[in-house]
């Protein structure tokens, strides 16, 4: 199992992107947009207040038909963000993402951020060592020498 240290490791672009929670909720859609990204940690200095997703927008903005320019992020934020620490393992934060039907984690290390792991840097992660199983285990019954 993997832990979330190396996970972020591999990750070609570990910036993990954040806005003002009274900034506009047209300029949190704007950035995901931008950066092809699903989530935005929502920050007061170096502290976490909240998360903003593309969920949040179409349940808190267009089913309310709430204007985006006017809307501040933190009236649709999610305040509850749960986080996990460098050493936790893929597994676990599978578990967990399945659980709470989460798709980001922040990951943070001594109160800090470092980064920010989604559902789908877990998947590739997990499929990445399924198949090296695989291949091992074709090795072995097959008595080629990897």
């Amino acid at each position: 199992m993997k832990t979330v240290a190396a996970i972020l490791q591999t990750k070609p672009d570990r910036t993990v992107h954040t806005i003002r929670p009274d900034a506009p909720v047209f300029d949190a859609i704007r950035l995901m947009s931008e950066k092809s990204i699903g989530a935005v940690l929502v920050m007061e200095g170096d502290e976490i207040v909240g998360i903003v997703t593309e969920r949040d927008y179409a349940r808190k903005i267009v089913l309310m038909d709430r204007s985006s320019k006017s809307t501040p992020v933190r009236d649709i934020m999610t305040r509850a963000v749960i986080y996990v620490g460098p050493q936790e393992d893929n597994e676990r934060c599978m578990a967990l993402m399945t659980e709470r039907r989460l798709r980001h984690l922040p990951v943070l290390e001594h109160g800090k951020l470092i980064g920010l792991i989604s559902i789908g840097d877990l998947v590739k992660d997990i499929i990445s060592e399924q198949q090296f199983i695989i291949s091992q285990l074709e090795s072995y019954i097959t008595g080629e020498r990897a």
